[in-house]
């Protein structure tokens, strides 16, 4: 007995089936069975009847198979593909070695979210890769492998060389297709144009039938071979019920080859090789400049992860090996020649270095490091060899994550495309509708122009521009983006920016560098001991101001029971007596008659007496003062949202010329001020780093933080910007603004030419090579048009 699904023969002992139109039908294995029910219950059973049975699968997929897929659950392995968020759930991108079209993209994820575990699953087709997050504790890697090879798709952990192999592949397909039907319409053209002018009078019916039967032989593998790619799109689409470019062009292409033939045949009526020819020629064009487009972006996050060595030198106990970077374990030591790139995160453990972070930020000059700094994976160490502490490995590296935000933001839709997407689908169906009422009103007046009117109606108004206004525009931005070391994890930037009236900006480590100094005290007791306090309870802070109190003893205390106030301060428990750090407000809940001076901002007391007050220095960010003077110019008002002391946000606030500041707030009340703006009908960006500001970095309309910023603030926010500057902001803001402004020219192109070439074509005006022409000039000046986005 043969499979019904994959025609292969059924082992023994095997006795599955499924239904098919009431009868029950055999199949080898539990993948063939999922498959053919999910086939079956997407009412997709006519595959069954249309499919190709001349050759057989060579490899099915067998329960064996299945079991194999175990080994991904194992933690030493995940180490080189999955990636762990803040919020307990694992990411991972997978390539997806057989899918072929949007409707594989959409039976996918569908079938992902019914999964249990599973948070998210988006699917980039251009790229062939699935990202997908899942808790572990409800839900293996394994399961989620099985699940898509259960749908008879094979999904393996992204790998940079399969998916350039992949593009070279896809590439060299377009080629090839392109190759021939070029070829194919210069041949034909030159006969047709010996048939336009005229020469066709002198030329004997026979002679005449000879040359159409030449166009015939160069025509057709035009039709049954480049033009594959169209049948391909229209057959999934009308398979997933929805309507693409690809239908009006496949009706086009298959009706005026169909009825040339019947012209040359029959030697009656006309022929329309030549259209056909270049109208095939010319759309492949715009498809290929569209992938191409595609590519670049994709390419350039791929080529990051190829240009990380693939050995690392690890210091043992007595020696120095060289291993591959793929056994480095977290807390290793490795070290790094002068011009060397650095294989994985990790902490200096030198006294300076020097290192370019082009790769990752866009800054071309050398970034200096001091001892205990972050090191991240794809920089390059200029000078003298350096040791290093690792960190982060594999996908967990700052690196892999850039990757992960690109292609997130390459695979979400903003709504702008889903608007255009929805507009090209009811464009569609009209244009199938009017070009029935063509053929028929021609057929009444003029039945010999009924088929070329038609097709002329179906070809110049195919709306691939308009489908292509949002994608190129969106892909070209991200690429120049990503390249300037802005990475967003999705096109909301483009969607606030229209409205965007209100900037709100954090102080410490945003508007400033986060880099304290204590400049002055003032104690109660012995200082040493007030030393021994504070550093052992700043030790359980992460807040950059913490950092130069954590180093005030060499021998800090040993607190047990800390808690941590967000925006407040640190308590914690030391021989039996409970002690505070932090905000004047979170030392007067102990003292409420305690007042402290304006230029003192850290307070650390006991519940018996106020023990200390501190003053901390930080210095203002590099570009702040430009950036809020840009912010002003143009329209955007700034305003200071702080936990700091009034006097220090005063200060800054005047420094920077920001009219508006509100200090001394928690996270609550900043997440309530960002709510409030919001409902008063305002736009509100949100710029912050630490842990305190993630709550409002999620409710903001758009939100940015920086590569240094805490790990929940960068899960929350939907920019991070991995250079230093804030000039980064306005950089946003203008390619933004300019992305829009490009996707609204395409767009009005897109839909002025549409709507404008209609009428003339319906009424006979537009020869159907001039509708291929129009129809693929159309494309071209979209595409050319998004392509400025790559530049700066």
């Amino acid at each position: 007995m043969e499979c019904f699904h994959c025609l292969q023969p059924i082992p023994r002992g095997v006795n599955l089936s499924v239904e098919y139109k009431g009868s029950e039908k055999p199949v080898c294995c539990a993948g063939c069975q999922a498959v053919a029910e999910t086939i079956i219950e997407h009412r997709l059973h006519a595959y069954y009847e249309h499919r190709d049975i001349s050759q057989l699968q060579e490899t099915p997929v067998l329960p064996d198979e299945l079991n194999d897929l175990n080994l991904y659950d194992h933690p030493d392995l995940q180490k080189e593909f999955v990636r762990h968020e803040g919020d307990g759930t694992e990411v991972a991108t997978l390539t997806i070695e057989n899918i072929t079209c949007g409707a594989c993209g959409w039976l996918i994820e569908r079938e992902l979210m019914r999964l249990k575990g599973i948070h998210k699953a988006i699917v980039n087709v251009t790229s062939r890769r699935l990202q997908v997050s899942w808790s572990p504790e409800e839900l293996k890697l394994s399961n989620i492998l099985r699940a898509l090879a259960g749908i008879g798709y094979k999904a393996l952990p992204f790998q940079a060389n399969e998916a350039e192999q992949q593009y070279e592949r896809q590439r060299k397909s377009y080629i090839r297709r392109l190759g021939v039907a070029g070829i194919a319409t210069m041949q034909v053209m030159m006969i047709a144009f010996g048939l336009y002018f005229g020469v066709v009078s002198d030329l004997s019916p026979d002679l005449q039938r000879f040359l159409w039967g030449v166009s015939l032989v160069f025509a057709t593998p035009v039709i049954l071979y480049s033009a594959q790619p169209f049948y391909a799109g229209a057959l999934r689409a009308i398979q997933a019920s929805r309507l693409n470019m690809d239908i009006p062009v496949s009706i086009a292409l298959l009706g005026a080859y169909s009825a040339s033939v019947y012209a040359t045949i029959t030697n009656t009526g006309e022929v329309y090789f030549e259209s056909i020819s270049m109208f095939t020629f010319f759309l492949l064009t715009g498809r290929f400049l569209e992938l191409l487009a595609k590519e670049r972006a994709l390419k350039f996050a791929t080529n990051r992860l190829t240009l990380l060595p693939k050995l690392a030198s690890r210091e043992t106990d007595d020696a120095v090996e060289s291993i591959a970077i793929k056994q480095l374990n977290v807390g290793d030591i490795i070290r790094v020649k002068a011009g060397e790139t650095i294989p994985a995160d990790g902490e200096l453990l030198n006294p300076q270095a020097q290192v370019d972070e082009s790769l990752l930020t866009g800054e071309s000059l050398p970034r200096s490091k001091k001892l205990g700094d972050a090191i991240i994976a794809g920089s390059i160490n200029q000078h003298s060899p350096i040791r290093v502490k690792v960190t982060a490995i594999a996908q967990q590296t700052v690196l892999a994550g850039i990757i992960s935000m690109q292609d997130s933001a390459l695979a979400v839709k903003p709504r702008a495309q889903q608007v255009i997407d929805k507009i090209a689908g009811y464009f569609i169906a009209a244009i199938l509708i009017i070009a029935v009422i063509t053929f028929f009103s021609w057929w009444w007046i003029q039945p010999e122009h009924a088929l070329w009117v038609t097709l002329a109606v179906l070809v110049a108004t195919c709306p691939c521009a308009l489908s292509l206004a949002a994608p190129t525009a969106l892909t070209g931005i991200i690429h120049r983006l990503n390249r300037d070391g802005i990475l967003l994890k999705g096109a909301d930037v483009l969607e606030s920016v229209k409205q965007l009236d209100k900037v709100c900006l954090d102080k410490t480590g945003t508007l400033t560098e986060g880099q304290f100094r204590l400049v002055e005290r003032q104690d109660s007791i012995d200082p040493k001991t007030v030393n021994h306090i504070v550093s052992g309870l700043e030790l359980f802070s992460e807040h950059p101001l913490s950092v130069p109190l954590s180093q005030l003893s060499d021998t800090p205390a040993k607190f047990t029971h800390v808690s941590n106030e967000m925006g407040a301060g640190l308590q914690g428990q030391l021989d039996g007596e409970v002690y505070r750090v932090g905000s004047e407000r979170f030392i007067q809940q102990w003292h409420p008659e305690f007042k402290a001076l304006n230029k003192y901002q850290v307070i650390v007391a006991s519940k018996k007496q106020v023990l200390a007050q501190f003053r901390v220095e930080d210095q203002i960010r590099d570009g702040a003062a430009e950036t809020i003077e840009w912010l002003k110019e143009n329209g955007y008002e700034p305003i200071i949202l702080s936990g700091d002391s009034e006097s220090r946000v005063y200060e800054l606030a005047k420094e920077l010329g920001i009219s508006e500041y509100h200090s001394g707030l928690k996270p609550e009340e900043k997440l309530a001020f960002v709510t409030e703006q919001q409902q008063l009908g305002h736009t509100v960006w949100m710029v912050g780093d630490g842990i305190n500001d993630s709550p409002v970095l999620a409710k903001a309309d758009l939100s940015m933080t920086f590569s240094k910023a805490s790990d929940l603030a960068q899960t929350a926010a939907d920019v991070v910007l991995m250079s230093e500057s804030l000039n980064q902001i306005k950089v946003v803001i203008e390619s933004a603004l300019k992305t829009r402004k490009v996707m609204q020219q395409n767009f009005t192109w897109a839909l002025v030419y549409n709507v404008s070439i209609l009428p003339v074509a319906a009424i006979g005006m537009v020869a159907p090579w001039a509708a291929a022409l129009g129809m693929s000039l159309s494309s071209l000046l979209v595409i050319g048009n998004s392509l400025r986005l790559y530049r700066k």
